[in-house]
């Protein structure tokens, strides 16, 4: 797995598995994000203070990492042989996060190439049905 290619580009497709890895090591990193950048800032916050400059910090790497994120979906949209503007559906409240895990998590990406480049798995393609 080419973990360059797979966050920072936009094309080509992407099993379900690197997607899921891809999804976790980014959660990871944004917790540990909020837990030392945010997290802090917030709790002076709540007592009276001001954020400071590492909350500001802390939300600008949030922000880059909406790049690998949108890369890691997008590449999962060309798996399942569509185009990758079907990221907007998370835009659709609580029926888009519902249809992006269903479509990207769980269900199958297209047997063999489609018209984003060849399968992540190595196949082919279907079989011929003898006759």
């Amino acid at each position: 797995m080419d973990f360059m290619n797979m966050f920072l580009s936009f094309n080509g497709r992407l099993r379900r598995m690197h997607f899921w890895v891809g999804l976790i090591i980014l959660w990871v990193v944004e917790i540990i994000i909020m837990a030392i950048l945010i997290g802090p800032a917030m709790a002076a916050v709540a007592a009276g203070g001001s954020p400071g400059p590492l909350a500001l910090i802390g939300y600008l790497l949030l922000l880059v990492l909406l790049w690998p994120a949108l890369a890691l979906q997008v590449k999962r949209w060309h798996d399942r042989d569509k185009s990758g503007w079907w990221v907007l559906i998370s835009f659709v409240p609580i029926i888009g996060a519902l249809w992006i895990l269903i479509e990207c998590g769980f269900l199958d990406g297209t047997p063999g190439p489609n018209r984003f480049g060849p399968s992540p798995k190595g196949v082919t393609g279907p079989s011929p049905v003898a006759t």
